[in-house]
């Protein structure tokens, strides 16, 4: 994973980590390029997360929440 890629993700997650109805976020690829994920416990939550950081594109799943096993 590229440096601009782990600083994207870490901006995100100071961004959207800790706000209601926010599971977790991820690095992912969409179309053989990196993108962020964001999952979402609901889609009700999808307020406030944007669509770019640091030009890298975010993509939002709808997981439902996630459970400890």
């Amino acid at each position: 994973m590229s440096g601009d890629v782990k600083a994207a993700l870490s901006e995100l997650n100071r961004k959207v980590l800790g706000k209601p109805g926010v599971s977790g976020t991820a690095v992912g690829e969409s179309g053989g390029t990196p993108c962020l994920l964001v999952y979402l416990s609901d889609a009700g939550a999808r307020e406030g997360i944007p669509g770019r950081v640091a030009g890298i594109p975010v993509k939002v799943e709808v997981t439902g929440p996630f459970k400890r096993y």
